[in-house]
């Protein structure tokens, strides 16, 4: 009888530590480098919620592009919009409860949403959530300020400014960069 409480208390905590990664697993993910796997963080470790009207300028692959967006995003998760100059949808985006969805009738059906809500949360997400997951990944986070700056071992791969109403995000690994226009106090 106790031999079996020890292999039904053995089994089940081999089952909990399985459990556990392979939930981990199933998280949303992008390659920030070629090897450095991040889990996007959950919408609850946002710095300040937003709901308003922001400009994007971006720059890739030597073209420049520009479209306005509305954001809302809280603790509950993140939806965009975005928009061309005449104010038409273009686009939709959404992060809820662990699954991410984009739809757009003009841009590419590769443009994967969790590269959007990745660079968002580079961006937004509060240091301590950030840091402890670029750690898990390989990354380090250097913050000072209203600058972030993200390592891959002594190279820095992506900068971050931010002001009352710009924030630039420039990743030198990819090649493009962005510039958002807004009141993020």
């Amino acid at each position: 009888m106790k031999s079996t409480r020890i292999v039904i208390i053995f089994f089940l905590c081999c089952c909990s530590c399985a459990s556990k990664t392979e939930i981990r697993e199933n998280r949303l993910n992008v390659y920030l480098t070629g090897s450095s796997k991040y889990f996007l963080l959950p919408p609850g470790d946002i710095e300040n919620t937003m709901d308003m009207a922001q400009r994007i300028s971006a720059e890739w692959q030597g073209k420049d592009y520009s479209f306005n967006t509305w954001i809302k995003a809280d603790e509950a998760g993140m939806e965009m919009i975005l928009l061309n100059e005449l104010g038409v949808n273009i686009g939709e985006l959404s992060y809820r409860n662990g699954f991410a969805s984009f739809s757009s009738p003009v841009l590419p059906k590769s443009l994967k949403p969790e590269y959007i809500i990745a660079d968002f949360q580079l961006c937004f997400y509060n240091t301590p959530a950030l840091k402890r997951a670029l750690e898990e990944c390989g990354l380090s986070l250097e913050n000072s300020g209203n600058n972030r700056r993200i390592y891959h071992g002594k190279n820095v791969i992506i900068e971050i400014n931010k002001s009352r109403d710009t924030v630039r995000l420039v990743n030198h690994l990819r090649g493009y960069a962005y510039t958002l226009e807004g009141n993020f106090k």
